[in-house]
C-alpha cells in the first residue's frame, strides 16, 4: 500500500466515524425532536453508548490524521515514499482496529488493546519522521 492510499483510507475512516453519529442526530434535528445546538460542548450527552463511544473514536482519527498527513506529504517531497509506503499500511490498520476496539466498548482489557494499537501507530510516525532527516 501507498502512502498516498492509505491517507486516503484514514481520511475516508474518519469520515465514516463522523457520518455515524451524525447520521443518528441529524433526523432528531430534522423532526424537531432536538434542537441543533443540543449537542454544544460542555452539555450533558444523552446520546447512545455506541454513539458516544463513535464521536471519541472520530476525535481520536482527528488529532493524529494531520500528523500523518504531513508525514505521507514530506515523504512524496523528499523522494523518500519507499520509507512511508513500507510502514503507512500498518500505520492505518492500527488507526482502524484502534477505532474499532474503541467502538466495541471501554473495559479494562479493551482499552488496553486501544491504547497498544495507539502506541503502534505513535512508534511507527517517529520511525518515519527519524527515517526521512
Amino acid at each position: 500500500m501507498t502512502g498516498m492510499t492509505a491517507l486516503l483510507i484514514y481520511i475516508i475512516w474518519t469520515l465514516i466515524l463522523a457520518l455515524s453519529y451524525a447520521t443518528y442526530r441529524l433526523p432528531l434535528v430534522l423532526t424537531g425532536k432536538k434542537s441543533a445546538n443540543h449537542w454544544e460542548r460542555g452539555k450533558p450527552v444523552d446520546d447512545p453508548e455506541f454513539l458516544v463511544r463513535a464521536k471519541a473514536a472520530h476525535l481520536n482519527c482527528l488529532e493524529n490524521l494531520p500528523l500523518f498527513a504531513a508525514l505521507v506529504l514530506i515523504g512524496a517531497a523528499t523522494d523518500q515514499s519507499v520509507t512511508v509506503n513500507a510502514v503507512a499500511g500498518i500505520i492505518v490498520a492500527a488507526r482502524i482496529g484502534q477505532s474499532l476496539v474503541h467502538l466495541i466498548g471501554t473495559s479494562f482489557p479493551l482499552v488496553f488493546i486501544r491504547a497498544s494499537l495507539f502506541l503502534i501507530q505513535v512508534a511507527l510516525m517517529l520511525y518515519l519522521a527519524f527515517s526521512m532527516l
